[in-house]
């Protein structure tokens, strides 16, 4: 009750001195009262503003149902008492015994206005629930408790429904408490491209809903937000029962033409590839501006850092636009200088070593030299600290490069913090030790070191993690601790290990191979389930998958298993084709020119094996064959491979036409080496010897069988097949010829091959190769057997036989003719260096020198002939290409002269 209802009440006004007393004049006394006796109340509305939020009482619903828990109805009310809580009104829930609840229900409106009124609450609500079968009603009542006047709201609905329904009562019931008028109709004006049924989606409010400014105020902002208008406004109607809410937009318009000018260096195409608008985008002045920074970093990777670009909007009828892009290029401007700041120590000549940015130079228009490229600029940071942080400078630190853009050029700025130098104080390795922490401590490079590096520590935590791995610790954990002792300016390392449990191959899963077999993957891996875990086991089985060449990739992962001591190895692989249809070319002193063709398939039925099919075709030169290769004769790394072939030779003095096979085993003795073991047959016959052939060639006319066998030994450790950059190759071998036939002879090879890196990109290659051959008594020596030199695969600028020893004619004495030698040396040198990175593609650089030698000469290094040139290797995703170019370095008349080109390309599938 107001003050001035409980003055009037409580006492008789004499209109005199009983109120004046307290300091109120009675003018303002006498029109209080008018208002009071004219108004009866201050109004409902002057409560709500005066005496803060609308308070409503509301009570559980008293409910009819079978089985219902007493305390079903509270639980119903409450949901519409959250509701009503988050309308904006002070919501009081009633929570009587249920006795004195009936007694207050039963007593009907009068009395919950009664019990409302003593709680000072501005409405209740109250009602029943009735459940019948799985469908149930609500039967609600909201009264103002000032007025007495009482509203029904009804409700129907299934029982997952409640919910729902509960927030339709609490919606309603606040709507009549704050009187909110109802959306009719919700109407979308103005647009012309943009569907209303596109606008209307990120419209929050909709028919039915109350009419809320705020909301409303938030769904023009998420029109505004779809980018699409210049201008939008919110109207409303009144209408019969609520409003008309309407949306009139105003659209951008749409981009007619780009007009791009200024531009020199780029052309339109270029730039507009840059650009993610093109005609019919909306004007956006935000993708406007993006598109006008893309266009910058275009400009800026070249090296025009001041390039300077406006736009200018053109409006045209039919709500269209022109964009105008202009372009002031400016120069193009390099990195001029370099400037190390701070260094103290190490010098600058050093630290431009390290890294990528460089200055400037002459070569620059041929070269990147003097280009400015941020994410490099960071990486130059990186190993400058890493440099630091390896030579014992623990403290230091590299600010931000500094980028100025000055008349002359750019000058980048590293500033450097050098601090005081560190070096190796005790080295020690506790923990749970596998043997005498001494002899740990010895396998230690950093205990070697005289200066602190964190890299070598790094690796060093790596070694000992590998050691206990390789005893089947695969969860061991190396903590080194690093303590710097700034008095001294020495650093304490010490490795703490923790080995953990043993831990077993619990399964093995393969993923990913749709075509390779399981069990081929499973015994390159050299782990089996249920054995104990092997670290360096299981890196060789990855390196074995790797070397296959039957992926593209190889992922391992190691998972828990189901107990401390186990682990699930999942091996995923990425295949790629293992098909190759190769060709090339090359030249020779018989035909200039042939081609070679081959088909193969290296995973054949998925099983590893090798099916190849190959045809050298030429115009004296035919020859076909067909080899099948199983890598694991009887399930064990035992290589068995069978060919056939046929050829025919026209040579110069003589034809010659082969039919021929053989039967090769090879067996994995150690670590990249295998021994082979080989026989072949060969029916070889001898026609058309030309009248001026020498009389060894005389000797072989009509059919020749040849029978041998072969041993050979090979090592092999390249990273890859092609392009490797580590490694070597090595093999000797034996052949003898004479287990029957009219054919015999002891051939022995020999072969080194060294890959070796010169620095990141340059790698080094060099190769000596060997051979002689010596008849056995009472057996022929065919020349198709002897050797012969030039070519791409041997001294390249020399077309194929032109080293070989000469013997005189049968009929004309004094005229020399080619005939194969007895022995030969070759020695190639490459310098391999990538041309693009990105796309595999190498260039070569190389010394080739070797000669032939007849039966009747000794090897002789000072006859060696030489020859140098360059190529390019690709491995394209065609398969691999050659093209080199060899030119004579010492030429002979009729025996090699000038240069030639060569080429070889294959093709995967």
């Amino acid at each position: 009750m107001s003050d001035l209802h409980r003055c009037v009440s409580e006492r008789q006004w004499d209109g005199t001195t009983s109120l004046r007393g307290r300091g109120m004049p009675a003018t303002l006394l006498w029109w209080a009262l008018v208002l009071w006796v004219a108004g009866g109340l201050i109004p409902t509305a002057l409560q709500a503003q005066t005496a803060g939020p609308v308070k409503v009482l509301v009570l559980p619903l008293r409910v009819h149902a079978q089985a219902a828990d007493a305390g079903l109805g509270a639980r119903m009310m409450g949901i519409a008492a959250n509701r009503l809580t988050a309308a904006g009104a002070s919501v009081e829930k009633v929570d009587l015994a249920p006795e004195a609840l009936a007694v207050l229900l039963d007593g009907g409106p009068g009395a919950i206005v009664d019990y409302a009124r003593q709680r000072a609450a501005d409405y209740a609500l109250w009602g029943s629930a009735t459940w019948i079968g799985e469908r149930f009603s609500i039967d609600s009542r909201l009264v103002e408790v000032l007025s007495g006047q009482t509203e029904t709201l009804f409700y129907e609905g299934r029982t997952e429904d409640m919910a729902t329904v509960l927030a339709s009562m609490a919606r309603d019931a606040s709507d009549r408490i704050f009187q909110r008028e109802k959306i009719l109709a919700i109407d979308i004006q103005g647009n012309q491209r943009i569907e209303a049924d596109a606008i209307e989606r990120v419209i929050r409010s909709a028919p039915g809903d109350p009419y809320d400014p705020k909301i409303l105020s938030e769904d023009l902002k998420a029109v505004f937000a779809m980018g699409y208008f210049d201008d939008i406004r919110v109207e409303s109607e009144a209408a019969p029962g609520g409003k008309r809410v309407i949306f009139v937009v105003k659209e951008k318009p749409t981009l007619r033409a780009i007009h791009i000018k200024g531009n020199r260096h780029f052309d339109d195409e270029k730039i507009r590839e840059a650009m993610t608008l093109s005609t019919g985008s909306i004007v956006n002045l935000a993708r406007i501006r993006n598109n006008i920074e893309r266009i910058e970093t275009l400009y800026k990777d070249k090296n025009y850092h001041n390039v300077r670009i406006t736009h200018t909007i053109v409006p045209l009828d039919n709500n269209q636009a022109d964009l105008e892009l202009n372009i002031e290029e400016g120069e193009k401007i390099r990195i001029e200088k370099i400037v190390f700041e701070g260094n103290a120590e190490v010098p600058d000549k050093r630290l431009k070593k390290l890294i990528k940015t460089s200055e400037a130079s002459m070569f620059s228009w041929i070269t990147s030299a003097g280009e400015l490229n941020q994410e490099v600029l960071n990486q130059d940071v990186g190993q400058i600290m890493a440099y630091y942080h390896n030579n014992g400078y623990i403290q230091a630190k590299v600010a931000d490069p500094v980028v100025e853009y000055l008349p002359e050029g750019i000058r980048v700025t590293f500033k450097i913090d050098e601090g005081p130098r560190y070096k190796v104080g005790n080295v020690t390795v506790s923990g749970d030790l596998l043997g005498p922490a001494e002899k740990f401590v010895e396998k230690l490079r950093i205990a070697k070191e005289d200066y602190f590096s964190r890299e070598t520590v790094r690796n060093d935590v790596l070694m000992l993690t590998d050691l206990y791995s390789d005893e089947g610790y695969a969860y061991a954990e190396i903590s080194p601790k690093v303590v710097p002792h700034p008095e001294t300016l020495t650093v304490d390392v010490d490795f703490v290990a923790t080995k953990g449990p043993l831990v077993y191959f619990e399964k093995i899963v393969i993923a990913g191979n749709t075509k390779t077999r399981d069990k081929v993957i499973r015994r390159e891996l050299e782990v089996y389930e249920q054995e104990l875990y092997n670290g360096v086991k299981l890196k060789k089985g990855v390196r074995n998958l790797f070397r296959l060449d039957y992926f593209e990739d190889v992922k391992v992962d190691t998972i828990r298993g189901a107990s401390e001591d186990s682990m699930v190895l999942k091996v995923e692989v990425a295949e790629k084709p293992t098909g190759a249809f190769t060709f090339g070319g090359g030249y020779s002193s018989v035909e200039d020119a042939f081609t070679m063709f081959s088909i193969s398939q290296r995973n054949f039925r998925g099983l590893g094996q090798v099916l190849q099919a190959r045809a050298q075709l030429g115009g004296v030169t035919n020859k076909f064959s067909l080899s099948f290769t199983e890598p694991w004769l009887f399930d064990i790394p035992l290589s068995a491979t069978v060919e056939a072939y046929d050829w025919e030779v026209d040579y110069d003095y003589y034809d010659k036409d082969s039919l021929g096979g053989a039967l090769r085993f090879s067996y994995p003795f150690w670590e990249n080496v295998r021994l082979y073991w080989g026989y072949r047959i060969d029916l070889s016959e001898v026609t058309e010897i030309t009248e001026d052939a020498s009389e060894s060639i005389w000797q072989m006319e009509g059919e020749n069988l040849t029978s041998s066998t072969e041993v050979a030994i090979r090592y092999d450790s390249r990273n890859r097949l092609f392009n490797p950059t580590r490694g070597s190759m090595h093999s000797i071998s034996l052949e003898y010829a004479g287990l029957g036939g009219e054919v015999g002879f002891i051939k022995t090879e020999a072969e080194t091959g060294w890959y070796f890196p010169l620095s990141r990109k340059f790698t080094g290659f060099l190769r000596a190769k060997g051979g002689m051959i010596e008849d056995v008594s009472g057996k022929l020596l065919p020349d198709y057997e002897k050797f012969y030199l030039g070519g791409i695969n041997s001294l390249r600028g020399f077309r194929w036989h032109d080293l070989a020893p000469q013997e005189p004619s049968r009929r004309y004495p004094d005229q020399l003719i080619s005939v194969g030698g007895d022995k030969y040396v070759q020695f190639n040198a490459e310098l391999v260096f990538p041309i693009d990175e990105k796309s595999g593609v190498m260039g070569v650089v190389f010394f080739d020198t070797g000669e032939v030698f007849g039966s009747d000469e000794t090897v002789d290094f000072g006859r060696l002939r030489e020859s140098a040139g360059a190529g390019i290797r690709w491995y394209s995703p065609v398969g691999p290409i050659r093209v080199e170019y060899g030119h004579i370095l010492d030429p002979v008349p009729g025996f090699g002269e000038g240069g030639r080109w060569e080429f070889t390309m294959g093709a995967v599938f």
